[in-house]
């Protein structure tokens, strides 16, 4: 059996990772942070850093891989368009891990937007506290449009996380430094406690808890804005 290399950080990747490993094929996962490979088995064979194309590129010919699968999140829209380019170059199949949406039940009762600037401008329209559980990456993108003492933000605890959040101004007290995902009876007892009035999510499925998140905020009447996933390019192996 040839190797396969995961590209991962999900859920769906370490549990594609650990099926894989259990039945014998030779895996090897790469995820962009120690703290995503402490997640993982300490079997499993795991690179840790990111790439950008050409390093991939160059790593995935010196693997010399029979399967590439991409297990990344939705809005790893960067790294899934390499993937593609360097499959296609190595004629190598690349396998695309879709998480399923889950919003059916609630999509009409929230207010969707394309990306963190509409939804740092939408929730600049709004009055009380907002929880930002969309991530550190952009976390300056908010701070910008709104008054730091406003925003509560909900994080993984790393040192580049709580890094993220001093770099914008939120006060320490404001920070949740949690690994998710999380139950709604967690959400709506964190809504609670502080007094939530807007709540800022990514689409990112029932595997990344949105509708957990979701639901407790609707019935609290919490303004909840949702950042809808980057549109992705078909690939020739899709699995959901």
């Amino acid at each position: 059996m040839g190797k396969w290399i995961i590209f991962g950080g999900t859920t769906e990747s370490r549990l594609l990772a650990q099926r894989a490993h259990d039945a014998g094929r030779d895996v090897l996962v790469c995820v962009t942070s120690e703290y995503a490979r402490g997640l993982l088995d300490a079997g499993i064979p795991c690179r840790v850093g990111a790439m950008d194309e050409v390093q991939m590129l160059r790593f995935l010919q010196e693997e010399q891989p029979e399967r590439i699968i991409d297990a990344t999140h939705p809005y790893a829209v960067r790294v899934s368009q390499n993937l593609r380019v360097c499959a296609a170059q190595l004629g190598v199949p690349l396998e695309r891990v879709r998480r399923d949406e889950a919003h059916a039940a609630w999509q009409d009762a929230a207010q969707w937007v394309d990306d963190a600037q509409q939804a740092a401008e939408a929730a600049a329209c709004t009055r009380g506290s907002v929880l930002l559980t969309t991530g550190s990456h952009t976390l300056n993108v908010y701070a910008q449009r709104i008054a730091p003492e406003r925003l509560y933000v909900r994080v993984l605890p790393t040192a580049v996380s709580i890094a993220a959040c001093e770099g914008a101004g939120i006060p320490q007290s404001h920070i949740i430094a949690m690994q998710g995902p999380f139950s709604a009876q967690l959400n709506d007892a964190l809504y609670a406690q502080l007094g939530i009035a807007v709540m800022v999510t990514k689409d990112s499925g029932e595997a990344g808890g949105v509708s957990d998140k979701v639901l407790p905020a609707l019935s609290r009447g919490i303004h909840v804005i949702v950042i809808r996933r980057p549109r992705e390019e078909s690939t020739c192996g899709e699995n959901r």
